[in-house]
């Protein structure tokens, strides 16, 4: 089956073709530079850009892909959690492909699609799993015991674990999105230069990144001659050690050996050495997609919407609406 993927719940634009679970073609357009000027993204702005953007890049995936529009059998799109904005551009585009090519649409939840780039960058690392979903706008644990059925078992109470590296960019005058700035830094920074807190590490499975960006604020204001290569180094490690911690946790409560690390904050460098490194002493196994299924990407979306189509029998009505709030399993139709 030939599946298009359609993914614009933020500030990407991103487009897939797979067959079967193969990619033929992966395309993402960010639009970093876009919303840099403004220290993040616009709503606005974002959605008239996806709206440009858009249908060149369907056009540009399927030529990689050496396939025409009428090759297509299924349509996925995410439905949300997003911007209602973009997911408004990705939506009606997808409805009216859909339409004229005559073929299935399914909406996907972007948080499920998230789990869907470790189910094809891993295929024999099945479930029972433990995800870790950790990006600018999500921060979540979710007990994975089959495709198809979830349990958010830990989720944020403020910031999201990529919106504090963000809001942490800003106080040091990096550009955004400052996670890859700060994981640069940090390589020449003594992580132990800076004491920084660790927000409810000790204490159940939800997360807390706001009290530590205000740490940061504090200790900036006290001590403004700190090294950026050390403050990054202290921070990131942090989070880090907050992510590591309570994801160890969740998989010892759940009695799972594999964790699942997927999101843009999956591409972490250090988060990659720490986690894997400390699951490996408790006889847990920890898996981290390749870089370019790290950030939103279409073909997490696709994927995810030929195992709903395929495997659960599932076709979503031509009149869905965005859903810019909803949660993992949770998809109005």
């Amino acid at each position: 089956m030939i599946t298009l993927g359609i993914e614009t719940s933020c500030d990407e634009t991103a487009v897939a073709v797979l067959k079967g679970e193969h990619i033929l073609a992966n395309l993402i357009y960010s639009q970093a530079k876009l919303h840099a000027r403004y220290g993040g993204v616009v709503p606005e702005v974002a959605s008239r850009d996806h709206l440009k953007k858009l249908p060149p890049l369907v056009a540009q995936a399927l030529k990689e892909a050496d396939l025409n529009f009428s090759d297509i059998d299924l349509i996925g799109v995410t439905q949300g959690p997003g911007l209602i904005g973009p997911l408004l551009v990705g939506l009606a585009y997808a409805k009216g492909l859909a339409l004229a090519l005559k073929v299935p649409l399914l909406g996907v939840n972007h948080l499920e699609a998230h789990l869907f780039a470790h189910k094809i960058a891993h295929p024999d690392a099945e479930p029972p799993l433990l995800g870790l979903i950790v990006s600018g706008g999500h921060t979540s644990l979710v007990h994975v015991p089959a495709w198809g059925r979830y349990r958010e078992v830990g989720a944020t109470r403020d910031d999201a674990a990529g919106e504090a590296l963000d809001k942490f960019g800003r106080l040091i005058g990096l550009s955004y999105p400052a996670g890859p700035a700060i994981d640069e830094l940090a390589k020449d920074g003594d992580p132990r230069a800076v004491p920084f807190p660790r927000p409810m590490a000790e204490t159940g499975l939800d997360f807390s990144f706001a009290g530590l960006k205000t740490a940061a604020v504090y200790w900036l204001r006290d001590h403004p001659r700190t090294r950026p290569e050390d403050l990054c180094a202290s921070y990131l490690e942090a989070v880090v050690d907050v992510l590591t911690q309570k994801a160890l946790r969740a998989a010892r409560e759940f009695e799972v050996k594999k964790i699942a690390v997927v999101g843009g904050v999956a591409a972490n460098r250090r988060l990659r050495e720490v986690l894997p490194e400390r699951a490996k002493e408790r006889g847990i196994s920890v898996y981290f997609p390749p870089q370019e299924l790290c950030t939103d990407n279409a073909a997490m979306v696709a994927a995810c919407a030929l195992f709903h189509h395929q495997e659960l029998g599932e076709e979503s009505p031509i009149d869905i609406s965005a859903a810019p709030n909803s949660t993992l399993g949770a998809m109005p139709c």
